[in-house]
């Protein structure tokens, strides 16, 4: 089992970046695929990045493709988003999540932990 903690949310302008965190727990960290979710007001929770246990592989939302940046340091146990170019429509709280399997893509019932979320906001 792994517990997840999120940090780095907070307010930015449009444009701006912000660089989200999570830390896990435990010593299998490095056996999880990894990856973030988020979910705005009013809608579903919705798949952002995806990242293999090595790291060699990602996978992102059309969305935020080419702006955001998913990575882990398993020595760390520590993953990352870099997100640039942020835009209002980013506005959401963000997940990390943990999966057992070797590659869950992007449905977030396949993740099996999950942190309590950061708070992203940006105004235009």
């Amino acid at each position: 089992q792994v517990q997840l903690v999120e940090s780095g949310g907070g307010l930015v302008q449009a444009g701006g970046s912000l660089r989200l965190s999570c830390a896990a727990s435990g010593r299998t960290f490095r056996t999880y695929t990894m990856g973030w979710f988020r979910q705005a007001p009013g809608k579903e929770r919705e798949f952002v990045a995806t990242i293999s246990v090595s790291g060699a592989s990602t996978y992102y939302a059309d969305s935020v493709k080419g702006r955001f940046t998913i990575s882990r340091d398993n020595a760390k146990n520590t993953e990352h988003l870099q997100m640039n170019s942020l835009k209002p429509e980013d506005t959401a709280v963000y997940y990390c999540a943990a999966a057992e399997k070797p590659w869950p893509g992007t449905d977030y019932e396949a993740y099996d932990y999950w942190g309590q979320g950061t708070q992203v906001t940006v105004s235009s």
